[in-house]
């Protein structure tokens, strides 16, 4: 069986663990916690998660992780079947990665975690986050789901990235990030709907008191 290690908090764990859900794949999971111990770097050499268990050894990284769930060839296709339409989900789950969660996540210190971050940093995440909107409604076609009718890799970068970069808008630079982008939030009350998303939810929910402690222990240590 697979075994997904990681913590439900984790967007990136909760994109693999909608993946599984909807492919209807049988996993274990393991709560882990990012780290720099020797054990876990020897499953996730740079000490992320998530890490999915297979028979044959550990595979890090949430792209190549999905890719690999993809190819096993079970369950709901993530990806179309033509190569250009290949390319068009790959190009928008990463165009969400890297232009709307990731300048995200370079704000979470002091969105999330009540830590001051230098004026410059901010001044670019805000930015960022802006413009990735923006292309996002040129690239996306929202009909209804991020790359055309059918469920996609990219709706699990989406649905896993939107809302933590639309809280961080709200809570740093009071901008409601969708607010001009009845699309995307058409598409997330969509998704409210689905039996695993809540599922994840309220794992998220549950876990969250244990995690912030984590947090707290780890920087103040």
């Amino acid at each position: 069986m697979l075994r997904l290690h990681g913590f439900a908090v984790s967007n990136y764990y909760n994109m693999v663990k909608f993946a599984l859900l909807e492919k209807g794949l049988p996993f274990e999971e393991v709560r882990a916690y990012a780290s720099r111990d020797e054990a876990f770097l020897s499953i996730s050499p740079r000490g992320k998660v998530p890490v999915l268990e297979c028979d044959e050894g550990f595979i890090s990284e949430t792209a190549a992780i999905l890719e690999y769930l993809e190819t096993l060839g079970q369950g709901t296709a993530l990806l179309p079947r033509g190569a250009f339409e290949q390319a068009r989900v790959r190009e928008l789950a990463r165009h969400i990665e890297l232009y709307i969660e990731l300048p995200a996540r370079y704000c979470y210190a002091q969105a999330f975690f009540g830590m001051q971050l230098d004026p410059a940093i901010l001044k670019k995440g805000r930015e960022e986050l802006l413009a990735g909107i923006d292309s996002l409604k040129r690239l996306g076609r929202f009909a209804p789901y991020v790359a055309g009718e059918h469920l996609s890799l990219a709706d699990l970068y989406f649905l896993y990235s939107i809302d933590l970069a639309a809280g961080v808008a709200h809570k740093l630079f009071e901008i409601d990030l969708l607010g001009d982008f009845p699309e995307a939030g058409a598409l997330l009350e969509r998704f409210a709907t689905n039996p695993h998303v809540q599922r994840i939810a309220a794992d998220k929910e549950a876990a969250f008191g244990p995690f912030m402690a984590h947090m707290k222990a780890r920087l103040a240590g």
